[in-house]
Formats: C-alpha cells, structure tokens, sequence
C-alpha cells in the first residue's frame, strides 16, 4: 500500500473545515458589520486547522460522519481562535502579529477584537447546540461533549493555563509548573479534539481511553514544539514575529528550564508514546500517526 501522505489530507480535511466555517458564519455577516469583519478576519486568517482536523480523524476511525462531526469541529476551531485574538491584546501577549499578518486588534481596534472574541466563544456553543445537530445525535451525547468542551475551554483547562501562565511571567518556575500551563493552556483542547471526535463516532471505553493518551502526548508536544520554534526565532502558530518572543515576555517554556536539547528528546519522546497509544488501530490510524509526526517534525 502506498504510504499516507499527510499533506493531502491536511490540505483536503482543512478545505472541508473552511467551507463548513464560511457556511456556518454567513448569518452574521449583515450587522454589525464592524465585529462580524473582526470575527472573519480571526477565523479565515491562515490558522493550519490542526483541532478541527484532529476532531475528524479521530472520528474516521470509528466510521464518524463529516457531517456529524463539523459543527463540533468547527466549534472548536471558534473557540480557538477567540483565544488567540485575546491572547494577542496588550493586556496578555501584546502582539501586533498573528501568522505574519497584523493581529486583529491592530487594524479593528482593542474593544473590537475583544467583542470579536466573545463573540466567537458563544458562536461556538450556538453552533454545537443548533436544533438540526441535536436531531442527527442523541441529545445526551450532544449534551456531554458541549460539556467536555467548556470544560477544556474554561477555568479547568484552556483559560485556566493561561491564568497560571500570565501569573509565571517573571518568575522562576520548575518543569512541573510549564507542564501543567502547557496541559491547560494548549492541550485541552487538542485532547478535546480528539476524545469529542471519537466520542461522537461511537468510540468504546477502552478505545477512547487510547485516543485520550494520544490526545494527552500530542498537546503537551504540540506546545513544546511551539516553545522550541519560538526560542529559536519562529512559531508554530506565531510565524513573522521577532525572535525569542516568549524569552523578551519571561514566559514559563520548556527550553527556558530545561534547554532546547531536552525539549527535543522530550517531544521526540512524546512522539512515541502517542504512536503507541494508537499502533493497535493498525493503518485505519494512519492520519493520527501522520498528525503526530507532522506537529514533531517541526523541530526533529
């Protein structure tokens, strides 16, 4: 059989996550029109679609349906980008540049780019509650994954990372405590990705339980890779900013504690724990493994 070619399917699966995104945002784009430009400059602004993707292989591996599995995908791809919109404001990051374009809040202004972000998160829960979606699942699990979702989002993932890491600029931290930012802040929604997609597809206890582990090693690899990047002058989802951003803010990052060495033995490392997690799937895994090696090859 002829080998997996990761680059098409990412270019194929990302294509399929525009058109749902461009469908699902088309109802707010009368008024305001102020806010729905910021909300659509955030969304269509280069982001690689790497959760949204998860989501979907994860569910193909179970037999998931795209149509079952976009408007959660989707969701998640909303919430994101509401993150990285706040994250770049002058009260957190304070970064004129996303991805080599300028941040939203530079060309729609700080209160513009913040009601954008709002916006994005409560479009995101309006989009997986729609009463069409309801209808293609059982109510229950569209319930339980709505709340596995705010759960990454919130205080005990996502948002509460980037509390605890806004709290360790400046400070001298251990590798426990960049983990545990790296696991919230960038990790629980990745895992989320991938445990919601499976969920949905039908996944059993013991099944979901290796997608988890794979979830888990790929999203704190994911934001190792991102620290490696940035130290040496380029991120990940950060690209065409100067070099050593994390360093100029004292961010907790692995390379800061432990080197850029051991942060590459670590993500290799992770690299083979999440391809371990997911060997007993055999080829119908292959998109899982080719998304691994495509976040760690990064700084391989």
């Amino acid at each position: 059989m002829p080998a997996f070619n990761i680059q098409n399917y990412l270019k194929e699966r990302g294509s399929l996550v525009d058109r749902a995104l461009d469908r699902y945002l088309k109802g707010s784009e009368k008024r305001p029109q102020m806010l729905y430009r910021a909300m659509h400059y955030g969304v269509f602004s280069g982001g690689k679609r790497l959760r949204p993707i998860l989501m979907l292989a994860a569910g193909e591996l179970f037999g998931g349906k795209h149509k079952l599995l976009l408007p959660f995908a989707c969701a998640l791809e909303l919430i994101h980008t509401y993150s990285i919109i706040h994250d770049d404001l002058p009260a957190l990051d304070n970064d004129d540049l996303r991805r080599g374009e300028l941040a939203n809040h530079k060309i729609f202004g700080e209160g513009m780019a913040l009601l954008a972000g709002d916006a994005l998160l409560t479009e995101a829960f309006h989009l997986m509650s729609r009463p069409q979606v309801v209808q293609r699942l059982r109510p229950k699990l569209v319930l339980e994954v709505m709340h596995e979702i705010a759960q990454a989002a919130g205080v005990g993932g996502m948002v509460g990372g980037q509390a605890v890491d806004l709290e360790a600029e400046g400070q001298e931290v251990n590798i426990a405590t960049v983990e545990y930012i790296h696991v919230r802040k960038t990790g629980a929604l990745i895992l989320a990705g991938a445990r919601v997609g499976a969920r949905i597809a039908g996944a059993s206890p013991k099944e979901l339980r290796r997608i988890s582990r794979y979830g888990e090693f790929l999203g704190l690899a994911f934001q190792i890779v991102d620290d490696i990047l940035d130290a040496k002058g380029y991120g990940s989802d950060r690209e065409g900013q100067g070099e050593g951003r994390d360093k100029e803010g004292k961010k907790a990052t692995y390379p800061s504690v432990v080197g850029l060495a051991a942060s590459q033995d670590r993500v290799r490392e992770l690299l083979q724990h999440c391809l371990k997690e997911i060997e007993f799937f055999g080829r119908d895994a292959d998109p899982l493994r080719g998304l691994a090696r495509y976040v760690v090859e990064q700084v391989a």
